[in-house]
């Protein structure tokens, strides 16, 4: 099941269509409502797609029983599968290395201010992309915090996770934010203890 959400990558035809033909793939007699459910699209739209892979011969519907069919992707319908997933995947990786050549300009600002010692605040996917473009910088991470106290304790590529509250006893020069939904709120809870330590504080 291949899902996009979001306001700036929106689910496309190709999308759905590729969606669809991954779930068959893993299904072939997956119910019409199941198929709706695991592929986020409504009951009209399932069927209008099943019938457009049918008429494109990408998958034949074929009887269980008196009630049920089963849809078999075709050749051709695994064909065209790998094919929008291998372009899925390199869309993937256009957007993984674009992400990361945007956090690699504020870490190299960073360290060429002399700014090497440094704390994340949130333990989010963002953070594991900081986390490897920093593998290729003189920078060093003193801490991973995060406010969710459910994640304190556990580990993310290697690093605890932290209370927030071990910031006031930690010598770093700069703190990144690393949680773009959160990122106002972290802000705001850093301000006084930045400007009371003469931290800079790192948006993305």
């Amino acid at each position: 099941m291949l899902q996009h959400q979001g306001r700036f990558l929106r689910p496309s035809t190709d999308n759905r269509t590729l969606s669809l033909l991954e779930t068959l793939s893993e299904d072939s007699a997956v119910s019409q409502s199941a198929l709706g459910e695991r592929t986020g699209l409504s009951g009209a739209m399932v069927n209008k797609y099943l019938r457009e892979l049918q008429h494109q011969g990408l998958i034949d519907k074929r009887p269980l029983n008196a009630k049920s069919y089963e849809y078999v992707l075709t050749q051709a319908g695994h064909s065209q599968r790998r094919e929008l997933l291998g372009e899925y995947c390199a869309e993937i990786v256009r957007s993984y290395t674009a992400l990361k050549a945007l956090i690699g300009n504020k870490l190299d600002s960073l360290e060429k201010s002399g700014k090497q010692r440094l704390v994340l605040w949130g333990a989010s996917e963002t953070c594991e992309v900081v986390l490897s473009a920093i593998q290729n910088t003189g920078l060093t991470v003193l801490a991973l915090v995060d406010s969710a106290p459910a994640k304190h304790g556990t580990m993310l590529a290697g690093h605890a996770i932290l209370p927030p509250d071990i910031l006031s006893s930690m010598h770093c020069d700069a703190v990144i934010i690393t949680s773009f939904g959160k990122s106002d709120d972290i802000h705001a809870q850093l301000k006084p203890l930045a400007m009371a330590h003469g931290l800079e504080v790192v948006r993305l």
